[in-house]
């Protein structure tokens, strides 16, 4: 019986150790992929709409040029040249939410964040 007891155990260690092994190895490659893909200073992603599946339309900075491309699985396609004029610039984001107390009712928080939503 203790025999049995304790393989249970060293079985259940093994298998959180396990899972600690494969967190820290997916946060490892995550980061180390992270800053491959932050490491140029010439190329930025401006925008990405997903127009399929598995298709997109880009616009990307690429030093002072801007680009539109169609991105799919297996094609990359330039599509226009743009100006920096061209572009819409970015909508600041001033819909801050009010503060909310935890123990208000859903319909009150709710009622709160109606009032701060833009008028149609």
């Amino acid at each position: 019986m203790w025999k049995s007891l304790g393989q249970l155990i060293w079985v259940l260690i093994l298998f959180v150790l396990v899972l600690l092994l494969t967190l820290l190895t997916t946060r490892f490659l995550a980061k180390y992929q992270r800053g491959q893909m932050q490491g140029s200073q010439n190329l930025r992603i401006i925008e990405t709409m997903r127009v399929s599946a598995n298709g997109y339309i880009q616009i990307i900075e690429a030093g002072d040029v801007y680009l539109v491309i169609a991105v799919s699985k297996d094609h990359i396609e330039k599509l226009a040249e743009l100006t920096k004029d061209q572009l819409k610039p970015e909508v600041p984001s001033n819909t801050a939410l009010p503060n909310i107390d935890m123990g208000e009712s859903f319909h009150d928080i709710l009622d709160k964040v109606k009032k701060h939503l833009p008028k149609k």
